[in-house]
């Protein structure tokens, strides 16, 4: 839970950070600031910045909300397009700064990936895979019984257990009062399932049954979990007996901490410019941002269409992914290091592996911190 709330604030902290004041229409100015009382003869006030007139109507708050959140003005028109057919142009026109006219790139991929979530989350599934809520409202209700009665059994135990003083009795107490906390848990975590069912939307939960099969898999010990940490086997084992809960945390999880990606695919994005002069982090940040929201778009597109194309759209997709994403990655090295053609090819190359690399270091890190938070 304590990771939960720090991958909030984090994602929320950074999005705060990356909004600028809106502006918007200042209309006819005032004779004086309304917030720092100071003369003003303009639209704005020339000690604080702010608007000389103060709008309070119910469209400008809309307004003021589009703005804040993307500069949804003449920036995001002239930004989409270059982020699409000439990133590297993007790029490298950021990084030396010409700012005002585009959306800035933490910005552009912090809202462009809670887009995508939110678009993934309520889309929806196909004809051929109906999920019956009711069935699953059942299993859960027969699971949270199941569970409930052995915590019964569990306290009853612990209850008839000796209370003497030996090593024997003691360990004896011990062992069942670990019992009834991790009953006491599986209740707590079957309840929590229960209402995840009623707020998770149909993708999220896919299929009709495998939730149960999952489960008594790994009651039934054929699922073994082995890590060499007692304590995170024990975390592992208590969320594949709900696993429709784990994956439901761990989609929330993956939205919470998707700026991770950024600090991860940095030192590979350096990497291949160690014994290039005149480039910085900076700018590698800003390369690394502008690639991970074009791909959060590519994602949005390539879902749309497995999702309403069936198997011929998913093999569109494949085949599409497979030359769009390295062309996009080719012309944004490209254009934004200045490199010529054989330089933009291997670095396009290599890149590409450390996409992979980071993406399993991404998914390992999101998975352990759903299933352990």
């Amino acid at each position: 839970m304590e990771l939960d709330a720090v991958g909030g604030a984090a994602t929320g902290g950074l999005i705060g950070a990356a909004i600028e004041k809106p502006t918007g229409q200042a209309g006819e100015h005032a004779k004086a600031c309304a917030d720092c009382g100071a003369e003003v003869s303009g639209r704005f006030c020339q000690n604080c910045g702010q608007p000389t007139h103060v709008h309070r109507t119910l469209l400008h708050l809309g307004e003021e909300l589009l703005h804040g959140v993307m500069h949804f003005d003449s920036r995001i028109w002239r930004t989409l397009p270059l982020l699409v057919f000439n990133p590297g142009k993007l790029t490298r026109d950021w990084v030396f700064g010409k700012r005002t006219r585009y959306v800035s790139p933490l910005a552009m991929f912090l809202f462009t990936v809670f887009v995508m979530f939110m678009l993934l989350s309520f889309m929806p599934v196909k004809a051929e895979l109906p999920v019956d809520m009711a069935l699953q409202r059942t299993a859960l209700a027969n699971r949270l019984a199941a569970d409930q009665a052995r915590l019964a059994e569990a306290e009853g135990a612990l209850a008839k257990a000796p209370a003497g003083d030996d090593g024997d009795s003691k360990d004896r107490r011990k062992e069942l009062e670990g019992a009834v906390k991790d009953a006491r848990e599986l209740v707590a975590d079957t309840k929590e399932a229960v209402t995840a069912l009623d707020s998770t939307p149909l993708s999220v939960i896919g299929g009709r049954g495998w939730e149960e099969e999952v489960r008594a898999k790994t009651i039934s010990g054929e699922f073994k979990v082995n890590t060499g940490n007692k304590e995170l086997d024990k975390k592992l084992r208590k969320k594949l007996e709900n696993p429709a809960l784990a994956l439901y945390k761990i989609q929330q999880t993956f939205y919470k901490f998707s700026f991770l990606l950024v600090p991860i695919s940095l030192p590979f994005v350096a990497a291949l410019f160690l014994w290039k002069r005149g480039f910085t982090f900076y700018d590698h940040g800003v390369f690394v941002l502008y690639s991970l929201t074009f791909m959060a778009m590519l994602t949005m597109v390539a879902a749309a269409v497995v999702r309403w194309g069936g198997s011929a759209g998913g093999g569109a997709v494949a085949v599409g992914l497979w030359f769009i994403i390295p062309a996009h990655m080719f012309a944004q090295l490209k254009g934004a290091y200045s490199l010529s053609v054989f330089s933009a090819l291997w670095r396009t190359f290599m890149l590409l592996n450390f996409c992979f690399v980071t993406l399993l270091l991404f998914l390992f890190t999101v998975i352990m911190l759903g299933f352990t938070g």
